[in-house]
């Protein structure tokens, strides 16, 4: 019987593979071959049908370059020239990695290749605050973000520490190309680990306002999301020393937290002219979910679909991506830490998927953001696939359909309590000819493209976007929806 072992370590909310350092001969600011020894193979065409959940038979580094969208944790991607590039967290499914910011690109959003490595090791500058402050850096790096200013290339990252989870770095590397060599540029903001009322420094994420100004929004747990002005010349921050201040935070439940907040992610909507906040929930293995805040300004306040301020001591919607299951399938958990970018004037949604048949194994989900007419963000129930969108028409949607609402269960703390994913299960979902649902004529549906109306005999209605996508639960066409009602909860169909 073959054994896999995991080592994790639980720190600051953040789950990761314990990494060792690798034998490298190019230097610690460039990209680097894995071993030095490691090289592509030849592969044979790609094939979309080969896309699986699990992969233990090439998850160590040996098989870096079939990695493809496995072992994806905390992507960013950003477009450069013909490719889109995804950097994460150095992971890796039962297998020790090197650190470094694993990077692959794709030239579709859909084949992904193993690129390399942003640095050969852990940054100096940021493992020497660690140190200095009594602590051992992690030998592994987190949570990436990176954008073009100028000429430019940026990279944030994440470094933590052990055994206190909480003395955390946020530092900033430059580069002339998206694959380096990269020089660091310094430390944007830190954390310690004392009773002082902070965040923890990971978990960047930056957007350029109009006017040119730079923000950066970054934490996990304890207290919440800040938000801190950054010098757009040097991007670093405007005011050395500031930490910034609070954003959005969680509620509670009898004094203890109902999960963690972290992994946030900011874009501004030009179209919509508002600044979308999207947020990572509860635990990364289990119930991870993505939510969102809208405000006009990049200072907030942020706003939930009720119009309350989601830095109000509650939990706030809408949740637009959870733990999901169709039919025939195991379904995905820890679905969030999300990447949000543009394409072309289509905004996608990139992000880790754990298959729940084994948890352990990490993968790159992409999935395309439609725009609801209130101005609210949804994704798609599947991945991209680049399905061309011919039209659909009212003869299409009659017919048997799987239908899921995202509900959601409160579960107070974190890894020890928070063990079920929760999966949103679908449900049989029938649209007659007649326009009736379910065989109930008080259910009523119409459809003028691309919005389904759902109305429910209960007085619920849901408004759905109707598109065309791939099942790859049985990898095939489909047509898709995806939606909220008018309380704010997600709804999905699949035909």
């Amino acid at each position: 019987m073959t054994r896999i072992i995991l080592l994790i370590a639980l720190i600051g909310g953040l789950a990761f593979v314990q990494s060792t350092a690798v034998s490298c001969s190019k230097s610690a600011t460039g990209i680097t071959d894995p071993t030095d020894t490691i090289k592509p193979p030849v592969k044979p065409p790609f094939d979309i049908n080969t896309i699986n959940d699990t992969y233990a038979e090439i998850a160590s580094v040996d098989h870096v370059y079939q990695w493809g969208s496995h072992n994806v944790h905390d992507p960013c991607v950003i477009k450069d020239g013909d490719y889109f590039y995804c950097y994460n967290t150095d992971v890796a499914y039962g297998a020790q990695v090197r650190p470094g910011i694993q990077i692959r690109r794709s030239k579709d959003l859909i084949e992904w290749q193993f690129y390399g490595w942003v640095f050969s090791g852990i940054p100096a500058q940021g493992a020497n605050y660690i140190k200095q402050q009594g602590g051992t850096p992690n030998n592994g790096l987190w949570a990436p973000y990176v954008l073009k200013v100028g000429n430019e290339f940026r990279l944030y990252y994440s470094l933590s520490s052990t055994p206190k989870p909480r003395l955390s770095a946020i530092g900033l590397a430059t580069a002339p190309t998206p694959v380096g060599p990269w020089t660091e540029k310094g430390l944007v903001v830190t954390s310690t680990d004392d009773n002082t009322v902070q965040t923890n420094a990971i978990d960047p994420t930056v957007v350029i306002d109009p006017q040119g100004q730079h923000w950066m929004y970054y934490g996990s747990a304890w207290d919440g999301i800040y938000l801190l002005k950054l010098n757009p010349t040097t991007g670093l921050a405007e005011n050395g020393g500031s930490r910034g201040t609070r954003i959005s935070q969680r509620g509670f439940t009898s004094g203890q937290p109902n999960g963690n907040i972290e992994g946030a992610e900011i874009i501004y909507n030009a179209e919509q002219n508002k600044y979308y906040l999207f947020i990572a929930y509860d635990w990364l293995q289990t119930k991870y979910n993505v939510r969102v805040g809208r405000s006009d300004s990049p200072q907030g306040p942020f706003y939930d679909f009720n119009g309350r301020d989601i830095n109000i001591e509650e939990d706030h919607g809408p949740m637009i991506l959870a733990p999901y299951q169709f039919a025939g399938h195991g379904g995905y958990q820890g679905v969030a830490h999300c990447a949000v970018f543009k394409e072309n004037g289509q905004y996608f949604m990139a992000h880790q998927a754990r298959p729940a048949i084994n948890s352990y194994f990490m993968n790159l989900h992409v999935r395309k953001i439609l725009w609801m007419p209130n101005g609210w963000p949804v994704v798609s129930p599947q991945r991209y696939a680049a399905t061309e969108q011919t039209a659909v028409v009212q003869q299409d949607l009659a017919g048997a359909w799987e239908y899921i609402q995202l509900g959601y269960r409160v579960v107070p703390g974190y890894a020890n309590e928070q063990l079920s994913p929760d999966l949103q299960v679908a449900e049989p979902l029938t649209l007659a000819a007649d326009g009736s649902i379910n065989g109930n004529p008080g259910n009523q549906w119409t459809y003028t493209a691309p919005l389904l109306e759902l109305r429910w005999a209960d007085g619920r209605t849901d408004q759905v976007l109707v598109e065309r996508g791939r099942d790859w639960e049985n990898k095939r066409p489909c047509l898709i929806f995806a939606g909220l009602n008018g309380a704010g909860t997600a709804v999905w169909g699949k035909r």
